[in-house]
């Protein structure tokens, strides 16, 4: 038997669906559920998430498909991240489907959809993340900011502190050199090249000697948040650790 709570938000979703019908962002079905943002949930059960279970290079994320014991899981490594300044990375899942579409429409709309903050949660809670004392989001530079009218990293960091209940810091970082966009097929190298020396950290005090969680929406390779975690780094932080919606694959 369902709660008050959820049977109204049960009737509330049907209405919302018979008068205000939203396609799948995918594949084009109806979304019965607003908790779902802009796929449905057909559509997430399709999602390749990242499960705790699964192996992973233990610093960047990456995900592979060898299996090796509990006790081993901290020792592997992709070796791809060796120079990057953060000291974790993890998604919650691959830029694809429900986490493309939903990723996609947060650029657009500043709205984390509750599905979306709890897969974020999750994946929070999980090691190294979950040592984190303070969250910061990967800023965008204020001509950039001032186009879009908001930053979706932080967006999604805010509704992260939230639920989370660490402390959230928008102010201490700052994007300084309005880099280029990303293009599809930019390598690493280049990628690196485009946003080197683009953060500084103006609150150094707020920075030193803690464990930062920094947050954005993608993690392709790594350029923009392990430039971001060294000028955390040199402002002092104990470690950098990083938490995107959603990844590329890059190691099998």
């Amino acid at each position: 038997m369902l709660s008050p709570g959820r049977s109204l938000s049960t009737l509330y979703d049907a209405a919302l669906a018979l008068v205000y019908p939203q396609a799948c962002a995918v594949c084009r079905a109806s979304v019965e559920s607003r908790n779902d943002g802009v796929a449905c949930a057909e559509c997430w059960e399709a999602a390749r998430l990242i499960d705790k279970d699964d192996t992973l290079c233990w610093k960047c994320g990456a995900v592979t498909l060898a299996r090796v014991s509990e006790e081993r899981k901290k020792t592997v490594r992709c070796h791809k991240c060796d120079q990057d300044t953060f000291d974790g990375a993890r998604a919650c899942g691959f830029y694809e489907g429900a986490l493309r579409a939903s990723v996609l429409e947060l650029k657009r709309q500043p709205r984390v959809a509750p599905r979306l903050r709890q897969l974020m949660f999750a994946t929070q809670q999980r090691e190294p993340l979950n040592s984190a004392e303070i969250i910061i989001p990967v800023p965008l530079h204020r001509d950039r900011e001032r186009k879009r009218g908001f930053n979706q990293a932080a967006l999604l960091a805010r509704e992260l502190a939230r639920i989370s209940s660490l402390p959230f810091d928008e102010h201490s970082v700052v994007r300084r050199i309005h880099t280029e966009r990303h293009r599809a097929g930019m390598d690493s190298k280049a990628r690196r090249k485009s946003v080197a020396g683009a953060f500084t950290v103006r609150h150094r005090d707020s920075i030193e000697g803690r464990r930062v969680l920094l947050v954005d929406d993608v993690f392709t390779t790594g350029a923009t948040v392990s430039e971001c975690a060294a000028a955390l780094k040199s402002a002092g932080a104990e470690e950098v650790f990083v938490l995107t919606i959603a990844r590329a694959q890059t190691w099998q």
